[in-house]
């Protein structure tokens, strides 16, 4: 008997692949090493601040700096996690930083026992070292000069408050890119009603005769065949009229420009096309070709978003030393040029023979290699066009990634936050003065923590954190009604808002802190990664009623 030869050995999983498996399945290899290379500083290790760190280093971030020149309290102790009783008295930084390293060995950190302001004034570019800056419960005063300074800078930063049950994150952004942004509803790239060459030259070297090769078929041939059969049937219908001398100038619609009650027209012809190729209704062939037409029979065109980018003014003959514009302008003269995006190249699963299925996929990824090609030579020449002393250098993997994910291009240009705390927030107040009766309570919340702020540039505390609660509800109710007086605003905040902050006393319930680090920690490794459309610009968690409503100032 002969020997049987030992099956090939499985690749071996590094250790560090199996440590982030699930996330990798996120965000690929490449944005791991982007997250591997980051900076992140956060500033205030408090209950909040150390959620977020939690929630960036077991993913691994590359490295941390904490700014925080507070000791810990016994407040600190009740309500954070990763401080206990042999901290009390420390500096919080220092000791949140020896607990929070013990969850990942890859990632290191460092603490700096000095407050914002008096970095900002010693050394102000400081922070322009960092990928991220993130602050927790900052004064108004801070909060302003840090943010004029990182947007000076173009550094992304990330603001935090919570206070009792409610959370607020601010997320202030210069100009952020996005090329992978995962969009939950995927449309295929089939080029259906667009076919080009190498595909049509496949097409028309299959011909279907026999039952057995038409189960074995990718439903996607079935269906460009049906598609090529419903369009010559009303070719064929025209000349029969136009012998009898009947005048018929009816065109009929192509299933991909159809609306869903046309294509229903289609379905009907299709069925009847698969039945004459000998197929039946159980087939998975047949029925995963009537499946198909909803999804496959797309028209070909750009989104509105990614005309937009293309119509930037950063897209021009020799753009900014940016990968990303220089794309764009790759992109632009591959269209100017073919009046499309490159294709895609990759195929949804089909039940069919191995072989059928990817002689077609070929054809698809041998096209799409070659548009990447031709938008990676228009990208070179702009390259050239920069001048001898630029020292950019672009990927053909670079190109390759921008074309797949070209129908989901994303630009994010955000507000500062310095600019939103100099000036009333109109829109929320006009929204909130039409809708009085049934207005959100958590866009009431974002009034209120601009409240809080200017409370504590008054009182130097929050309401109701230094004595008992109930003198601070009467000047926290002046207060906001000065604010909203300032503002213009007619708007009247109920006291059982006035009430919920005043009676937290500026405390940090840990399952708030926890959410609200969780959730910026997600937007910080979104922008990070440059992967998934980060929040613009304001989110406020409500743990009373357990909803969250993001919304732009």
């Amino acid at each position: 008997m002969a020997s049987l030869s030992p099956s090939p050995k499985s690749p071996e999983i590094s250790e560090k692949s199996k440590k982030y498996d699930r996330q990798l399945r996120l965000w690929g290899d490449h944005g791991q090493a982007k997250l591997e290379a980051s900076r992140i500083c956060l500033i205030n290790a408090n209950a909040t601040g150390t959620e977020i760190l939690k929630s960036l280093i077991l993913p691994g971030c590359g490295s941390f700096t904490i700014v925080d020149n507070h000791v810990v309290s016994q407040e600190d102790i009740g309500n954070n996690f990763f401080l206990d009783n042999d901290c009390l008295g420390k500096n919080r930084g220092e000791s949140s930083r020896q607990l929070v390293l013990e969850l990942n060995a890859d990632v290191s950190g460092e603490s700096i026992d000095n407050s914002p302001e008096n970095i900002l004034s010693q050394d102000p570019n400081f922070f322009s070292n960092f990928t991220v800056i993130i602050g927790s419960q900052l004064s108004e005063k801070v909060l302003i000069l840090l943010s004029k300074t990182l947007w000076e800078q173009k550094v992304p930063f990330l603001y935090c408050h919570c206070i009792g049950f409610i959370g607020w994150i601010r997320l202030q952004l210069t100009e952020h890119t996005v090329i992978e942004s995962h969009p939950d509803n995927v449309i295929e790239d089939l080029r259906l009603d667009i076919p080009f060459p190498e595909l049509v030259n496949y097409m028309n070297n299959i011909h279907l005769t026999e039952r057995e090769e038409a189960i074995k078929t990718p439903w996607l041939v079935l269906l460009y065949k049906g598609l090529e059969a419903y369009m010559k049937d009303d070719e064929d219908r025209v000349i029969e009229n136009n012998s009898h001398s009947v005048m018929d100038t009816t065109e009929k619609t192509h299933p991909c420009r159809m609306t869903s009650r046309q294509k229903q027209e289609f379905k009907n012809f299709l069925r009847k096309y698969l039945i004459s190729l000998g197929l039946r209704n159980n087939d998975e062939s047949f029925e995963e070709t009537l499946r198909a037409v909803n999804i496959a029979l797309t028209k070909t065109e750009i989104s509105t978003s990614v005309e937009n980018i293309l119509r930037d003014p950063k897209v021009v003959a020799v753009p900014e030393s940016s990968k990303f514009w220089i794309m764009c302008l790759g992109l632009k003269g591959f269209i100017s040029v073919n009046g499309h995006l490159p294709l895609r190249g990759t195929l949804p699963d089909m039940t069919a023979d191995s072989q059928k299925y990817i002689s077609l996929q070929n054809i698809y990824r041998e096209k799409a290699s070659k548009d990447v090609d031709d938008v990676f030579g228009y990208c070179q020449q702009s390259i050239q066009e920069l001048g001898p002393n630029n020292r950019m250098t672009l990927r053909r993997e670079d190109v390759r990634l921008f074309c797949k994910e070209a129908y989901n291009l994303s630009l994010i240009r955000g507000r500062p936050i310095f600019e939103e705390l100099e000036s009333s927030p109109a829109n929320i107040l006009h929204e909130l003065a039409q809708n009085s009766e049934d207005c959100e309570e958590d866009k009431i919340y974002y009034l209120i923590f601009r409240g809080t702020l200017r409370f504590f540039s008054e009182y130097n505390a929050y309401p109701g954190a230094l004595t008992d609660y109930e003198p601070d509800i009467i000047r926290f109710k002046q207060l906001t009604a000065k604010v909203l007086n300032e503002w213009n605003s007619s708007l009247t905040i109920k006291e059982d808002f006035i009430h919920e902050m005043c009676r937290s006393g500026a405390a940090e319930v840990p399952s708030v802190a926890a959410f609200i680090g969780g959730c910026v920690a997600q937007e910080v490794i979104k922008i990070v990664t440059s992967q998934y459309i980060p929040l613009n610009n304001t989110l406020i968690y409500n743990a009373i009623s357990s909803t969250t409503t993001s919304f732009e100032v």
